[in-house]
């Protein structure tokens, strides 16, 4: 199962030594590095790629024409769904949270140059968000259309197959990988990683709030997808860390600005407020508590997010403090 997809990144992606961050968190040289699948090459790039090379061949093989999906205003899921689906020539539609960007930035302006139609919501709900991408998918099958459903964050087990390739990527680059770290929205990355590597232990995601129930989530989704690459499901339960959220989904905080200078500073690495910088604010605290393998490398993720960056909001917070 895992070679049914259609190639849309550019693989494999580079993992690269954060020796300079790493030494001011009492890492010896070499153990911290970074899994840079901000560099997958589609359309500003992220993890989201590896799932839709799945979700796509997934939609050709079932005859779709349309891809439907959603997420909140600068989702870089939607922004990558968008792209893919011109890829393989499909059309796209997207479910955003709004109110919608004058003039569209970020994602946003990203989606309107490839062309997906956009629906607005007025609020981030995960479950009403959910139920909006259904019924744009009964709109269209009332007009004629064939669209194929892909949940926020494209979270699905034939999605989070491209997670459980990566994890094998990721031993072959390193054999010596005792943790994975990443940033966790809607559960297929780390689901993934856990299915490809078979233990939830040896993957920690930090929470970044963008749906209920996520451990439970995670740990179910993760035996699913085990059980689609024809895998052992992962020993354990998921590994969550809930304390680096902020007040809300893609809340600003402090503890993220300060990640994000220090890895941009530091490494040239450019992180995201909502997703990565989170990640590393959480990967930060727990290092300096001591509480990383003593041994072993450990690899960051690098989700993407990029696009997002480039709005006001973003900008005016990320120069401020």
């Amino acid at each position: 199962m895992l070679d049914r997809r259609i190639a849309l990144a550019h693989l494999p992606t580079p993992l690269v030594a954060l020796d300079r961050l790493g030494a001011t968190l009492g890492l010896a040289t070499g153990r911290l590095l970074a899994k840079l699948d901000d560099a997958t090459g589609l359309a500003g790039g992220g993890n989201k790629v590896r799932k839709l090379e799945y979700l796509c061949a997934a939609a050709l093989a079932e005859g779709c024409d349309t891809l439907v999906t959603g997420g909140g205003q600068q989702s870089n899921h939607a922004r990558l769904t968008a792209a893919a689906a011109r890829r393989v020539g499909l059309a796209c539609t997207l479910v955003l949270v709004g109110p919608p960007p004058t003039p569209p930035d970020g994602n946003v302006l990203l989606e309107h140059v490839l062309g997906a139609g956009i629906r607005w919501l007025p609020e981030y709900h995960f479950l009403e968000i959910e139920g909006a991408i259904a019924a744009a998918c009964d709109d269209l099958r009332a007009g004629g259309r064939r669209p194929y459903a892909i949940p926020i964050g494209g979270s699905t087990p034939i999605g989070a197959l491209g997670y459980a390739r990566c994890a094998q990527e990721i031993m072959q680059q390193q054999p010596d990988t005792e943790l994975i770290v990443l940033a966790n929205g809607s559960g297929g990355t780390q689901a993934g990683l856990a299915a490809g590597l078979g233990d939830h232990a040896r993957v920690l995601g930090f929470d970044v709030g963008a749906r209920p129930d996520l451990a439970a989530w995670v740990t179910e989704l993760a035996a699913q997808t085990a059980e689609l690459a024809g895998l052992p499901a992962p020993r354990g339960t998921a590994q969550l860390d809930f304390d680096h959220v902020g007040a809300f989904y893609a809340a600003h905080t402090d503890e993220c600005r300060d990640a994000m200078r220090a890895a941009a500073q530091l490494e040239g690495l450019i992180l995201d407020p909502v997703y990565t910088g989170k990640a590393m604010a959480g990967l930060m605290a727990i290092a300096r508590a001591g509480r990383l393998p003593r041994a072993g490398s450990i690899v960051f993720v690098h989700t993407g997010g990029l696009p997002g960056l480039f709005t006001a909001d973003h900008a005016t917070w990320l120069t401020s403090g």
